[in-house]
């Protein structure tokens, strides 16, 4: 009886390991946004001060489908630059309904070394939320200000 019942465990918790989903370290910390066309982009999502300072620099690319969604501890005036990033981007900013109000494609990463000669971005209209996607990926998407992201 007791092998029985002990056999009975076993199966069970064997049958439960196919349940669990590899989670990749980049994914942890992700939203999953809907675009008005219907496509969802996964973005590391970064709510704190160093990770927004950081963001996309030293990366040498973001995958089509990826983004990086920054969250600001209040509605402001948010310029973003390219110091230190490699790839072009498409930057997008969203008001606290997560509507589309300002939106800086093909953002060119700066060539300089020096972070004073770098020019900002944006950050002319009040936001809660930036987004950053592949460039190309606004037009790609047709997001146009007005439009509003569900995430």
């Amino acid at each position: 009886m007791r092998s029985s019942f002990l056999a009975v465990i076993l199966l069970t918790l064997a049958g439960c390991g196919g349940s669990l989903k590899t989670v990749k370290p980049d994914e942890i910390q992700a939203t999953a946004i809907r675009l008005p066309d219907g496509a969802t982009v996964m973005a590391e999502t970064m709510r704190h001060e160093m990770d927004v300072r950081r963001g996309m620099m030293f990366r040498d690319s973001l995958p089509d489908g990826r983004g990086m969604l920054f969250v600001h501890g209040s509605p402001g005036m948010y310029a973003y630059w390219m110091y230190q990033v490699k790839i072009p981007l498409d930057i997008v900013w969203l008001d606290a309904n997560r509507r589309i109000v300002e939106i800086s494609p093909n953002t060119p990463p700066c060539p300089s070394k020096s972070a004073r000669e770098c020019p900002n971005y944006g950050g002319t209209k009040v936001s809660l939320f930036v987004l950053e996607l592949p460039a190309g990926g606004v037009q790609k998407h047709g997001l146009k200000v007005g439009d509003r992201l569900l995430f």
